[in-house]
Parts: structure tokens; sequence; C-alpha cells
């Protein structure tokens, strides 16, 4: 069986653990409260016998075994659908771990659907346990809570996302341009994400907000999903902050790999130049010497006395004519 949890709580505590299903929906019907049943990747028949018990929406169990959903909050009635993004920072990798969360939110339970093993909602239940006065207030107190734990974790992961970019800008200046390219675009991509898995959350938190007289929520409760609510809206901020940072260094970077190629294009010139140059002033000489190399008997000032003075004066005018023409024009 994939479940993780299952309980029951009666103003505010937990009373005797079910030992399956059946005997926490016995439990629910015997001492009213809070049932609260958490779900590792269910099957579809584990699902569906929780479905049948609470009535689900059967497009939201359908959504929840499906997975690979976008955060969202759905109303059938009076129950909630939430889906959430939770993630995790991989410090050995540098990335960013998400994980898919499914809550079914009703009048006296709690369910929830993990496909991934973050987040550990222990932490939550314990948390709550903790505190039997917030707990009395219900399935609402567990959505915030659950709410909470999911925006808490997103802080970990833009500090650890702050320190990769404050290292790519230490580096722009010095590294490789396609390499630090490569990780910009990996940075502004897991920043993008990020982006999706929290920003909808602030449209979730409002719209529990608005609804929340109406189905009279506790004054504490809604005070906690406010609190909530201005945590999401500063993660969105420097989520914000971050993409505008990195949208900036690649066109930065960008910029210097155009003028790193130009620098190394103009040097190459140079240095095609310099040969071409000392190429062109060691061909004059060597064509004399060619020429009157060949020993045909006929051939003017063969046999003249100052043929030979005459020859190396010629290739010494000529190569150094050549250098003077090259150094003018900044060849040499």
């Amino acid at each position: 069986m994939a479940i993780i949890d299952s309980a029951v709580y009666v103003g505010g505590h937990r009373i005797d653990n079910p030992t399956s299903l059946d005997q926490t929906f016995e439990y629910m019907r015997e001492h009213g409260g809070t049932g609260w049943i958490g779900l590792l990747r269910p099957s579809a028949n584990e699902l569906e016998r929780v479905a049948a018990e609470f009535s689900l929406h059967p497009l939201a169990v359908e959504d929840a075994l499906s997975g690979h959903q976008r955060p969202k909050l759905e109303r059938y009635g009076d129950d909630l659908f939430v889906v959430l993004r939770p993630a995790r920072y991989v410090e050995a990798e540098d990335s960013i771990e998400f994980g898919e969360l499914h809550v079914f939110v009703g009048t006296d339970y709690v369910v929830t659907v993990r496909h991934a093993e973050v987040p550990d909602l222990s932490h939550v239940r314990k948390r709550l346990e903790g505190q039997p006065d917030l707990l009395a207030q219900g399935p609402q107190a567990v959505l915030y809570a659950i709410l909470d734990e999911v925006v808490d974790g997103y802080d970990p992961v833009a500090r650890g996302l702050q320190n990769d970019i404050d290292e790519m800008e230490d580096a722009l200046f010095g590294a490789d341009g396609v390499e630090l390219s490569q990780r910009i675009y990996r940075l502004s991509r897991e920043v993008i994400h990020l982006q999706r898995a929290g920003d909808p959350l602030r449209d979730m938190l409002e719209s529990l907000l608005r609804g929340a007289d109406k189905y009279d929520v506790d004054i504490e409760v809604k005070r906690s999903l406010r609190d909530v609510l201005d945590h999401v809206i500063r993660v969105s901020e420097k989520l914000a902050s971050m993409r505008a940072i990195l949208d900036n260094a690649l066109t930065v970077n960008a910029t210097l790999v155009t003028q790193r190629q130009t620098e190394t294009s103009l040097k190459q010139n140079d240095q095609v130049k310099k040969i071409s140059g000392w190429a062109a002033i060691l061909f004059g000489p060597t064509l004399i010497g060619g020429i009157y190399g060949m020993n045909f008997d006929d051939m003017p000032e063969l046999h003249w006395a100052y043929g030979y003075p005459f020859a190396l004066a010629l290739m010494l005018v000529t190569s150094v004519t050549l250098w003077a023409v090259f150094k003018l024009k900044r060849w040499l």
C-alpha cells in the first residue's frame, strides 16, 4: 500500500493510529474530526478507494494519477484540489530537483498524493501535531501548513541559485565564452522553472483569502495564509531579479565573445601580414638568385666583372625597399 501516514485528529489531537484505510474511514465516522491521509505514488485502485470514500471529483483524481500537472487550485463545491511543485537544491550537482504534490481538501479530510520524495510532509505533520490549537482548525490549517512548507523550501533553492549566479558573474570577464554561455542558459532555465512553480502560488493564495469568509476560515489561518502570500511575493521578486541579471549577463557575455573573436581575428591578420611581408621581402633576392643561377651561356651580364656585386646590391635594394614599404603600412 502507498500509505505513508494516515491519522484522524479530534480537537487538534491525534487519536489511535489506524492500521489501514478502512480503519481510518471507520475512525472518522465514529469520532468525527479531521482525517489526513498521505499517499506516495499510489496505484489507480488505491487512489480510487480514497476517492470513493470522500467523493473526490473524477477530473481531480485523473490529474493526481497522471501527474505532470502545472501548479493550480481548483474548487469543486466545498472541496479543493491543489497542485504544488516543491523544489530542492542539489548541492553536489548545482541543480534543482522538482517534485509534484497533489492535495485534496474537504470539510473533514485532507489527502496528499506525492509523486516524488520531496517534500517530506512528516515535518509538516509533526509541526501541526505540536500546535493542536492550529490543527483543531481543520483541513484549512493543514493546507496552510503544506503551502508554508513548500514555499519555505524555495528559499534554500533561491540561495543556491544566487550563489551560482555570483560565481557566474565573477567568471564573466575571464572564463571561456561558449562554456559560460551554456552555464548562463542552464541557470536561466532553472530560474524559469522555479518561477513556473512559485508564481502561480500568488494567485492561489489570493483566491483562498478571497474565499476565506465565505467558507468560514479561522482568522488565525487567514493571517497565516497572508504571511505565506508575502513570502511568495518576496521569492517571486527575487527570482525576477535573478532572471534580469542572467539576461544582462548573457548580453554582456555575447558582447565579450564577439570582442574576443574580433581581437583574435585582428591578431591573426597581423600575423598573416607579417608572414606575407617577410615572404615578399625574401622573394626578391630569391628571384634574382634564381634567374642568375640558371647558368645559360647566352645571358646578359653573365660574364660581366661586376655582375656578382651588382646582383647582391640589387637583392639588398629590393629587400630594403620592400621592408620600408611594409613598415610604412604597418605590416611589420
